[in-house]
């Protein structure tokens, strides 16, 4: 069991004839140094156990950046990822449009030109028809007049 400061300050040392009790004196010191020497040693686990620390701390000081820096880079990969993909579905809509109205163009263009081409049908059935009124009139004139 180690002496606590107190303890070895209130320590009475017995007198002998000569100065103190030699034994008593021996035993005292002894004692002393192993107290002495137990805090010694617990003073260097603790050292040992702060430097410890002190090297994980560092490491976990290390870490923490390394983490900040990567979660940063991660947000502003997300940002550039999120603005591409709005340029790219713009892009898109403004194809898509452009597509449609193109298309709508062609329908029409076609809708002009199958009105036109229905149109000059009906002026060649009617010219035929006519045509064939005519002709079914002429006989019939011919065969009165006969």
């Amino acid at each position: 069991m180690g002496l606590s400061p107190v303890e070895i300050k209130h320590i009475r040392l017995e007198r002998a004839l000569f100065g103190y009790k030699r034994t008593f004196v021996d035993d005292t010191l002894q004692e002393i140094a192993e107290s002495y020497e137990d805090v010694w040693r617990d003073r260097a686990d603790l050292a040992d156990k702060v430097e410890h620390l002190e090297h994980e701390l560092v490491r976990f000081r290390e870490l923490e950046a390394l983490l900040r820096t990567t979660l940063v880079s991660a947000e502003r990969a997300s940002q550039e990822l999120k603005e591409q993909a709005r340029k790219e579905s713009e892009l898109v809509l403004t194809e898509a449009h452009a597509e449609a109205r193109a298309v709508t163009r062609r329908a029409h263009a076609e809708r002009e030109h199958l009105t036109a081409e229905a149109r000059r049908i009906r002026s060649l059935l009617r010219s035929a028809l006519e045509a064939l009124d005519v002709e079914d009139a002429e006989p019939t004139e011919e065969r009165e007049a006969a």
